[in-house]
């Protein structure tokens, strides 16, 4: 299945994974019976279908969209909230939201089945279990209302039908249990992120369609500046005047930042959504994209499989984390894995990986980098994955790099000085002459082709050494990427320092030219698989697993 991933599949984790909050939903894969089950759905389609014409219905997204100059695009992210995504000829493209809206008389109508449910105790109900709590609420609306009758002398709530029923369901339940107001763009698995500017419309970043506007709008201070507040609240970290800015993660893994006041921010509240994504994307599925290259993916694949270092570096949104995330599936099998974060953006396939996250509680109970670098070497790992080096936990990946633990990281720069530069400079203050503990750097970089955004590896170094007479770093380029044509090219080929010098004494290879094969039978795997469009990640994993394993006799098709 490709990376074009179903929504079937996204479902199946809500349930199953591990989001404390929120609660299972269905999700209508048939046009026609959402048209019937869902009025809201009927009335946008009668409308928006006069204007651009019937919207292709979609249960999964493909990344070949992105290539479309025009579409028109419906697709369902759980009941009742459906997605409509077009542009239009003159280049303008939207993001719409489908899904009930209630009136005056309707909102009301849940302000007082909220007021009565607080006055029913649910002290017996295990507060961790939410499908549970979930039920005792459902269970008493129903024995606050009375659908389609009234009933005389009862304090029940009258709901005139079952579509009215639902729809006071669904309000009742997403802001229990969900995200209020964002809770669709919590729910749509193609989101990157949701961008609240202040007052005003909401942007959101699309996997395939980039940068979009969308028809939510927060429509002044007083209601961005509750949400704020009630859900930094939910997080355990409540913004304040006294504590404007709050980084925290949602229960779903997503990362938010809230900016809370106009004291620092002249246009008032604002705050972004780093969507947590269930499923990674592939190494199969940025080679698709042209991110990577297959010959540079079996490069790194086999300098991985070997413990060397590397550091991946770029600017923001870059691709950094994604990269990193793929590249997990070339550390072997049985290895032991230790990622250490600010944020969980890391979710790697293997069975024996600690997962560390830093702590900011009060002083005197935080816990950082540092803390938990230094735990982690002492379990002796396999493979330290950082999420990203800033400051003196530097120190103690080089040190962890020095004593044979490899390290996989990320690093935020433009280039290989820059990166020397800043590794030896303060905060981080890693001797120059430690330098070339680091094996590896790999940038990354945000870059436009033919008017899309799209994303590239640059340039890939090697660093060699420590050269005492001149006091600098000797650094090798062994890829590169031709702007012009869009193309990577491996000018390290048969001038490779760390496949010659430290990879090839390893695997027992004498004649040192052999490497370069061995590169390029894996590259020849990845190209098939990529043509094969196997793009799923943990299908990927598996296939690559069976190859440690069994070698070439596990592979699912001839080379």
């Amino acid at each position: 299945m490709p990376e074009s991933q179903q929504l079937q599949d996204n479902k199946e984790y809500v349930i199953k994974g591990n989001r404390k909050d929120i609660v299972s939903y269905g999700i209508t894969t048939n046009f026609d019976e959402a048209i019937s089950k869902f009025p809201h759905l009927r009335d946008y389609i009668n409308n928006v279908s006069v204007k651009f014409g019937l919207p292709e219905w979609m249960t999964s997204l493909d990344f070949s969209l992105k290539g479309r100059e025009e579409f028109n695009i419906l697709y369902p992210v759980g009941d009742p909230i459906f997605i409509h995504i077009y542009k239009l000829s003159s280049g303008d493209t939207y993001y719409n939201v489908i899904e009930p809206e209630m009136n005056e008389e309707e909102s009301k109508k849940l302000e007082k089945i909220q007021t009565k449910i607080v006055k029913y105790s649910i002290e017996s109900v295990n507060e961790n279990n939410v499908d549970e709590i979930k039920k005792v609420i459902i269970n008493i609306f129903n024995s606050i209302i009375t659908v389609g009758k009234r009933q005389l002398f009862s304090d029940k709530i009258y709901i005139k039908d079952q579509n009215e029923y639902q729809k006071l369901l669904y309000f009742l339940i997403r802001e229990r249990f969900g995200y209020g107001f964002l809770e669709p763009f919590l729910r749509d698995p193609y989101l990157e992120d949701v961008h609240i500017l202040g007052i005003g419309p909401i942007y959101v970043v699309h996997k395939i369609f980039g940068m979009l506007k969308t028809n939510k709008v927060f429509r002044d201070d007083k209601s961005l500046n509750r949400y704020i507040l009630r859900y930094s609240e939910i997080v355990d970290r409540p913004a304040s005047e006294t504590r404007p800015i709050v980084d925290a993660i949602l229960p779903d893994g997503s990362r938010v930042n809230f900016i809370y006041g106009k004291d620092i921010s002249l246009q008032g509240s604002s705050f972004t959504i780093r969507k947590f994504s269930a499923k990674p994307l592939s190494i199969t599925q940025l080679i698709s994209f042209g991110t990577i290259s297959p010959e540079e993916a079996a490069y790194l694949w086999l300098t991985i499989e070997n413990g060397m270092n590397i550091v991946i570096s770029g600017e923001t949104a870059s691709g950094k984390t994604t990269l990193l995330n793929a590249l997990t599936t070339f550390i072997k099998p049985d290895a032991k894995v230790y990622s250490v974060e600010d944020t969980p953006e890391l979710n790697i396939p293997h069975p024996i990986w600690q997962r560390l996250v830093t702590r900011e509680v009060g002083k005197s109970a935080d816990i950082s980098m540092f803390d938990l670098l230094k735990a982690a070497l002492r379990s002796r790992p396999n493979y330290i994955l950082i999420g990203e080096i800033r400051g003196k936990e530097g120190s103690v990946a080089f040190q962890a790099m020095q004593t044979g633990h490899p390290v996989i990281t990320t690093f935020h720069s433009g280039n290989i000085g820059s990166l020397i530069e800043r590794l030896t400079g303060d905060p981080i203050n890693i001797p120059i002459t430690f330098i070339d503990n680091l094996n590896i750097a790999v940038f990354t970089s945000s870059v436009t082709i033919k008017g899309k955004s799209e994303r590239r590896i640059t340039s890939i170094y090697e660093i060699e050494r420590y050269v005492a007479e001149l006091k600098k770093v000797s650094v090798r380029r062994v890829f590169g990427w031709e702007s012009t044509r869009d193309r990577h090219t491996f000018s390290g080929k048969y001038n490779s320092y760390i496949l010659e010098k430290k990879v090839a004494p390893l695997m027992k290879i004498e004649d040192k030219r052999k490497i370069y094969e061995i590169i390029d039978y894996r590259k020849r795997i990845l190209e098939k698989m990529t043509k094969e469009e196997i793009f799923d990640f943990f299908e990927v994993w598996e296939i690559l697993k069976g190859f440690y394993i069994n070698g070439r006799s596990a592979l699912p098709f001839t080379i």
